[in-house]
């Protein structure tokens, strides 16, 4: 019977030992398959953009060379505990583009500079109070500066560009002020402090440039191309889509351009952003002084509306199930077909002019012709489709001729708006052949892709190329 027992016990731990090391296993391997995952996920990240493995490199080398004010003592000596404001400037001031780094890095330091020559004037004017009114005072210049500098903090302007300067501002004010309750020495803490940021910023600055410099400029200049060439895609193959029965189904290279089109849609703020940062750049490679940026987000805006009104020729026509009579289909099929192909080559061919800086032509002859076909899909509208027909067998067919018919309208909006955009930067001009001079293609640069969040799609054509890595210009 004990043996019985004895045997029952060493079962029993057997068991749970060996649940025990199965629980372990499987945490091991959990463990494994994530790593695996995450290792992944970040050689792809680091292959899709290499820029960001050099950026996290130029981040620990700048915040390396400044923790050298508390490796030696002669300038931690000079500095002291006020050493600690440079490294907290690297963090948070050396940021992925080089007009972004300069931005936040003159914000924090003129912030710095006048938040605390305000705070030294205001402790000398809280002094001549007395000891009573001093905590008094400072509190009042205190609570006024901050909600004046909170309520501009919502002018538009003041939010775009110098919203993180207001919140130094802020913030430095309300340190110097408030420490000089307790030292009379805030001349110097203000001076030590205002030094370390200084060395800090410059900091960040001088690597950003120096090493691989990530212009937001050209990251604006080569978006911008990319959008219009995803739209300009997306109607090249639409006539073929138009035309195919709902058997054939949803092919590959459709969902592509689909997602292509979101991306479009959905890069306002990345433009916005990048137009922003650009400003604050110096002259770097083909963009001068005063290089037109907000024209840059005049041809993004006129292309996002192009790609509604894209959108909703795709989600009206191609996707809906109600579809016209045949013979009124092959009616207007040419007609689709030929305007459809002719945006998407005068699309491309405008992403290629901006991609290289040459002027497209003026006037451009495809718009004319585009034009032309567009008062004929009108002219054919009116004159046979409304002739006895069903109005509901012909609601497809007329939506989508209207879509189309608007989209030529802002495609010459955009061509424009390019075309303004080509005087003022001063594009260079196509030589006889059509081609634009050397000096534009071997400047040309084509990332394929931009740490700004949001836009990772890459460029797909119909056929699986990407077009603007053709040599020369597209045939329109």
């Amino acid at each position: 019977m004990l043996t019985m027992e004895m045997e029952s016990e060493n079962i029993k731990k057997k068991s749970v030992f060996l649940s025990g090391w199965s629980w372990i296993k499987g945490i091991r391997t959990t463990i494994m398959a994530k790593m695996d995952v995450l290792s992944k996920k970040t050689k792809k990240m680091a292959k899709e953009d290499p820029r960001k493995s050099i950026h996290s490199l130029k981040v620990g080398l700048t915040l390396t060379l400044v923790s050298l004010f508390y490796y030696f003592e002669p300038l931690y000596s000079n500095f002291g505990v006020s050493a600690i404001w440079a490294v907290t400037t690297v963090v948070v001031v050396f940021e992925f583009s080089v007009g972004a780094t300069l931005g936040k890095g003159l914000n924090r330091g003129l912030a710095t500079l006048v938040a605390g020559v305000l705070g030294i004037g205001a402790h000398h004017l809280a002094i001549v109070s007395g000891k009573i009114g001093q905590p008094i005072l400072i509190g009042i210049f205190v609570f006024l500066q901050a909600v004046a500098s909170t309520f501009i903090r919502f002018f538009p302007k003041v939010k775009a560009r110098y919203d993180y300067g207001m919140l130094i501002f802020i913030l430095t004010f309300s340190m110097v002020s408030i420490s000089g309750l307790h030292t009379n020495d805030i001349l110097e803490l203000v001076q030590k402090r205002l030094s370390a940021v200084l060395i800090g910023a410059a900091s960040c600055v001088v690597v950003s440039i120096l090493m691989c410099p990530v212009w937001a400029g050209e990251d604006l200049h080569v978006l911008v191309a990319q959008n219009i060439d995803k739209l300009g895609n997306f109607l090249e193959g639409f006539s073929d889509e138009c035309f195919k029965t709902s058997e054939e189904g949803e092919s590959k290279n459709e969902r592509s351009t689909l997602v292509c089109l979101n991306s479009v849609l959905d890069s306002k703020s990345s433009l916005e952003n990048l137009a922003n940062f650009a400003k604050w750049e110096p002259c770097h490679g083909r963009f001068m002084y005063r290089h037109p940026w907000k024209q840059y987000l005049k041809i993004g805006n006129l292309t996002r509306q192009c790609a509604c009104r894209v959108e909703a020729l795709n989600g009206g026509y191609i996707n809906s199930r109600t579809q016209g009579p045949a013979e009124i289909m092959g009616m207007v099929q040419e007609s689709f077909s030929s305007m459809s192909s002719e945006c998407g080559k005068v699309l491309k061919e405008l992403a290629w002019s901006i991609e290289t800086m040459t002027k497209p032509p003026f006037p451009n002859p495809a718009m004319a012709n585009l034009k032309i076909a567009s008062k004929n899909l009108k002219s054919l509208l009116k004159s046979k489709l409304l002739e006895d027909t069903n109005l509901l067998q012909i609601i497809p067919i007329a939506a989508a001729a209207s879509l189309l018919i608007d989209t030529v309208n802002y495609l010459e909006n955009i061509t424009e708006a390019v075309t303004e955009l080509s005087s003022l930067a001063k594009f260079k001009c196509k030589d006889a052949n059509g081609i634009p001079g050397e000096s534009a293609m071997k400047n040309s640069k084509n990332p394929k892709q931009f740490a700004t969040g949001d836009i990772s799609c890459v460029r797909i054509d119909i056929d699986g190329a990407d077009p603007l890595e053709k040599k020369g210009s597209p045939s329109v």
